[in-house]
């Protein structure tokens, strides 16, 4: 097990100050950054001592830094979505050109979806992805 006597820079990742990212200063390597979680079963790193060197010397848990992490993440889903499945047909004239109106009408209201998603009422934490024309 590698003895760890220093750490610094911890931020609570969750209320119960069960998930930390942080700094060790690694005995090998020196100051690296490092996850402390509760279903971590590595026993290389003593958790329960990292704990204790953290104290209470960390950055709070705050809901709205973990809300603007998570809706980012969701408008980089929704953006891929848009780059991969709709910008191939819809800028393409001749793939555009060969669909029915019916069909233009129902890639061009995904689309709209896809960049409302950000509005919906339980964005970041509860999404209702739109479904992909055939």
């Amino acid at each position: 097990m590698v003895q760890i006597t220093e750490v610094r820079n911890a931020v609570s990742k969750n209320a119960e100050n069960t998930l930390f990212e942080l700094e060790i200063n690694h005995p090998e390597y020196g100051w690296i950054p490092y996850a402390l979680t509760p279903w971590d079963t590595d026993t290389t790193v003593d958790n329960s001592q990292l704990l204790a060197l953290i104290g209470s010397d960390y950055e709070a848990f705050s809901q709205a830094d973990e809300d603007a992490r998570v809706a980012a993440f969701v408008r980089w889903q929704r953006d891929s979505l848009l780059h991969s499945e709709v910008d191939p047909i819809v800028s393409n004239n001749l793939r555009w050109a060969d669909l029915t109106t019916e069909k233009q009408n129902e890639w061009a209201q995904y689309r709209t979806d896809l960049l409302n998603v950000p509005q919906q009422s339980g964005f970041p934490h509860t999404i209702n992805w739109p479904t992909k024309p055939e």
